[in-house]
């Protein structure tokens, strides 16, 4: 009782000064913020210039900058480049996401080790038991940014190939009403969100900043890594070489997205039987011998 009542009182005092440290830091911002919108004010101490910047801006960018570094100096070679290109793959071409994901992983890294000692010496579960759930969450914080990362890039690339027939379908129907090729794209960018259209919204961008149409397309293959993009783009670019109608290869590929999306359908409904294979054998199966086989178990028992 008298433990249970100390650690309530630590927990207390420990919350009255965070509210307290919380208080004079929004008291603290608020005046910064009402600095910043006085007009002309300058301020001639430097350390009265660094704390109009937020708290986050102050301690937690540098904090994730270095250990970005330090992240960069301890990676195995090429380990860096792969995770861009995922990066890349997923959405996430901003160059800070980098670090942030290094550092995550850097975390991980070191929390591993900790729940280890957590689960098998602090908490003291023994056993196979222990050695399992020590194993799981060591695995878990270690590999747990590559796995999140790697689904979202699965789920980036189906989308995508979800959705290309449909964005191949509107630009059939825009450049056949009278459109070129950029001012179609332009209208399904504006017209249907999704990755698919980010891509080409990028691609846009990229050919009105100077660069040719080629290398615009191009580097959003080198992008995204669709098969199925990667087979649009080269038509493009082999129309754009021998002057075929870009109509006829826009209907063409549309009609062969549409097949292809059709078989990626049909695979993964061929997957699905062999998929329910092992929760049927580890969840129903048992439970299934269980009710059969039970009662038989112990006449059998009862017999003997």
């Amino acid at each position: 009782m008298v433990l249970t009542l100390g650690v309530v009182g630590v927990v207390v005092a420990v919350a009255l000064v965070v509210l307290a440290v919380g208080i004079q830091l929004e008291e603290r911002a608020g005046i910064r913020t009402s600095l910043r919108r006085v007009g002309g004010y300058e301020i001639q101490d430097t350390r009265d210039k660094e704390l109009l910047e937020s708290f986050s801006m102050r301690t937690i960018v540098p904090a994730v900058r270095r250990l970005g570094d330090l992240g960069r100096q301890i990676t195995p070679v090429g380990y860096l480049d792969r995770i861009r290109m995922k990066l890349l793959r997923a959405g996430q071409g901003d160059p800070a996401t980098l670090d942030r994901f290094v550092v995550l992983k850097i975390i991980g890294v070191v929390l591993a080790p900790i729940a280890v000692f957590v689960v098998l010496v602090v908490l003291r579960i023994d056993g196979l038991m222990g050695l399992l759930l020590a194993g799981l969450v060591a695995a878990f914080l270690a590999l747990g940014p590559d796995l999140v990362l790697d689904r979202q890039v699965e789920s980036r690339v189906h989308a995508i190939r979800v959705a290309l027939p449909e964005v191949l379908d509107l630009l059939v129907i825009s450049v056949e009403a009278g459109l070129g090729f950029e001012q179609a794209l332009d209208r399904v960018v504006d017209n249907v969100p999704g990755p698919l259209t980010d891509e080409f919204a990028r691609m846009l961008g990229e050919v009105r900043a100077g660069s040719s149409r080629s290398e615009a397309m191009r580097a959003m293959e080198s992008r995204v890594d669709v098969p199925e993009v990667r087979s649009f783009i080269l038509a493009m670019l082999q129309a754009d070489t021998f002057g075929v109608s870009i109509a006829k290869v826009l209907r063409t590929q549309a009609d062969e997205m549409r097949i292809k999306r059709r078989q990626l359908a049909q695979e993964e409904a061929q997957k699905a039987p062999v998929k329910m294979l092992i929760p049927m054998v580890f969840c129903i199966f048992p439970a299934l011998f269980v009710v059969v086989l039970g009662p038989a178990v112990f006449d059998i028992l009862d017999a003997f």
